[in-house]
């Protein structure tokens, strides 16, 4: 992947992404950059600027870019080779400090695309939350048919152009809905899926104003999963990025959901920087696998 943690702290993160410098906020960062801020500010072909009253507030996604003039507001960066597609994906600056890929969430896309190439699998694939949808093209390309659900059309749109950019064949069939009501639908019509992908957001609203706050909602999200989970044959992926669920945590929802097997596992998801001396964590992972 195009792709290096330069370094982060002081409550920012700096990337490089293709050929561009881009320094936005990151909460976990608590510790000193190795350049100051202001050297970023300066620097950076991109920063997100907070601001002053989220800052008081320690809210981080909310602010505008100040950029150089030669930088794009969008560009192409390469993700990798899986199989014999060369995955490329769209980046923009979005108003809310985000890129449009997730780089932590490499090892899952791997996972996924092995899982899914090496499998004879019996059902299609759910993407839930699924934004600019990698995870969606590199299934795709590994053969699997995908139902990629997200209640922003915008986002739905952009990953249809990383499939294009990526030159995978349109095995996937888009959903503009809210993830919990097509759940539940897709329950009632007694659907079954291989592959069952989540990355659902610590707090939001939906499209039409569903208010969405993770606590209050994760154990009936992998509820509904687990009916429309295969019994055999099959796997599970959840990414998630609030603070208040830890590992242990996240792996005691997913006993009680019942999706909890032996061949499961938590981990804590990072990117390492300083010659891999250091690691920036982001959020959690589960995977669960059913033989």
């Amino acid at each position: 992947m195009d792709y290096q943690l330069i370094d982060c702290g002081n409550g920012y993160k700096i990337e490089q992404f293709a050929k561009y410098i881009i320094a936005r906020p990151e909460p976990q960062a608590f510790w000193e950059l190795k350049q100051p801020l202001s050297y970023w500010y300066e620097n950076a072909d991109a920063f997100f600027e907070r601001k002053k009253s989220d800052v008081i507030s320690n809210k981080e996604d909310s602010g505008s870019w100040i950029k150089k003039e030669a930088m794009p507001s969008s560009f192409s960066m390469h993700i990798g080779k899986f199989g014999s597609h060369k995955i490329e994906a769209k980046l923009s600056l979005t108003s809310f400090k985000h890129l449009g890929i997730f780089p932590e969430q490499f090892s899952n896309w791997e996972f996924l695309h092995e899982v899914i190439s090496k499998a004879d699998l019996d059902y299609p694939m759910l993407n839930l939350f699924a934004y600019t949808g990698m995870a969606s093209v590199v299934s795709a390309a590994a053969g699997i048919q995908v139902v990629h659900v997200d209640s922003v059309k915008q986002v739905v749109n952009w990953c249809n152009e990383n499939r294009i950019l990526s030159g995978v064949e349109p095995k996937i069939a888009w959903v503009i809905e809210d993830a919990m009501k097509y759940l539940r639908r897709e329950v009632n019509r007694e659907k079954k899926y291989s592959v069952i992908v989540l990355d659902p957001p610590a707090y939001g609203r939906g499209a039409n104003g569903e208010k969405w706050v993770l606590e209050k909602e994760i154990f009936e999200l992998l509820r509904l999963c687990k009916l429309l989970l295969a019994p055999k044959k099959s796997v599970l992926v959840i990414n998630l990025y609030s603070m208040n669920i830890s590992p242990v945590l996240l792996q005691n929802i997913l006993v009680e959901a019942d999706l909890w097997n032996a061949n499961s596992v938590v981990f804590e998801q990072y990117i390492p920087y300083n010659n891999n001396k250091n690691k920036l964590p982001l959020g959690i992972c589960g995977r669960i696998i059913n033989p």
